[in-house]
């Protein structure tokens, strides 16, 4: 299996996601996944695309994340890896689909304005 290169975004937060085959170990911007997000809430949201589909621990991840709020962050890194998880098999589509990890989160703050 070679490198799968996806792209995930909420709010202003961008996330590139590589995935490739391995044991489980997720890096996000050079960090080990657990020291990045220290709660395990947003530790959580990036693994639900593996327990949903039952892989933990079969692929690497290597993330690189800008921008945004650490929950938006980690939201999309989620989308990232649902999408990398359909582009893998196409029936992982029917477990992430109905849990709302396929569609993209469009609600941004809206600019200030004067007056």
């Amino acid at each position: 299996m070679e490198v799968i290169h996806k792209i995930g975004r909420r709010k202003t937060a961008v996330a590139r996601v590589y995935v490739s085959e391995g044991n489980g170990n997720i890096t996000v911007n050079k960090k080990d996944l657990n020291d990045y997000f220290t709660t395990s809430t947003l530790q959580y949201k990036v693994n639900q695309p593996f327990n949903l589909t039952e892989t933990a621990g079969t692929f690497d991840v290597k993330v690189n994340v800008f921008g945004g709020g650490i929950t938006g962050q980690a939201e999309a890194i989620r989308l990232a890896l649902s999408r990398a998880m359909v582009e893998l098999n196409e029936e992982n589509k029917g477990a992430l689909k109905p849990e709302g990890l396929l569609t993209r989160d469009p609600r941004m703050v809206e600019r200030k304005k004067f007056g």
